[in-house]
């Protein structure tokens, strides 16, 4: 890591640069919202542009790196939310609807999923970091997912399943779109019923199959 720039304090590691990148590229945001660019970044914190990217290829993976960067608080948030709420398909329901209520709202996530459109930064809903995010929320619903028998790679695939639904409403509400009660009813229906762990839906599969013999 080169040592110049960074306004005469360069960081002592990579992970100390990123942290400050995205800190930096927080509080840009924070001030200019989605109108942003790695230049301006660069500019806060006395580096080149070249400086980061090195670690953040364009505009759009910082900014997604930046927004999940500060994403602690909506996890406790929603985390906190959902306490009580054992049943996956009730947590799964709640969740998604609750995301798509708060999302919006909220001055760094919001950028990701901004209704209006085409919005650029939709398509790295399934980016790493962007599943990161959603693999953390899972994992901190009041679920019981390993006593129900699902498996790591369950949850990885429910994470994603969850990104792609979120991604859907947020480009098509619906017209008029769903909201509230009828919100929750469509998802506990459509979403919720379908969440099962892998060796059950396996062997719902097969029974399904030997019962057309």
């Amino acid at each position: 890591m080169r040592t110049h720039g960074w306004s005469g304090a360069a960081p002592a590691s990579d992970d100390e640069a990123i942290t400050r990148i995205l800190d930096a590229a927080g509080k840009v945001i924070d001030a200019r919202g989605a109108d942003f660019s790695i230049t301006d970044v660069a500019r806060a914190l006395g580096v080149t542009r070249q400086t980061v990217y090195r670690y953040f290829p364009s505009t759009d993976a910082l900014l997604v790196a930046a927004a999940v960067h500060s994403a602690s608080g909506f996890l406790d948030r929603l985390a906190a939310h959902l306490q009580g709420i054992t049943d996956p398909a009730d947590a799964v329901a709640e969740a998604v609807a609750a995301a798509l209520e708060w999302l919006p709202k909220d001055k760094h996530l919001g950028l990701l999923i901004e209704p209006g459109g085409p919005n650029p930064h939709t398509e790295d809903v399934t980016s790493d970091v962007a599943l990161d995010f959603a693999h953390s929320m899972v994992r901190r619903f009041d679920v019981d997912w390993a006593g129900l028998g699902f498996t790591d790679t369950d949850l990885d695939e429910l994470a994603e399943h969850l990104l792609r639904i979120i991604q859907s409403f947020v480009i098509d509400p619906g017209r008029p779109p769903r909201r509230g009660v009828e919100l929750r009813a469509y998802l506990r229906r459509w979403v919720g019923a379908a969440i099962r762990p892998s060796a059950e839906a396996t062997s719902g599969a097969r029974t399904r199959r030997s019962s057309r013999r």
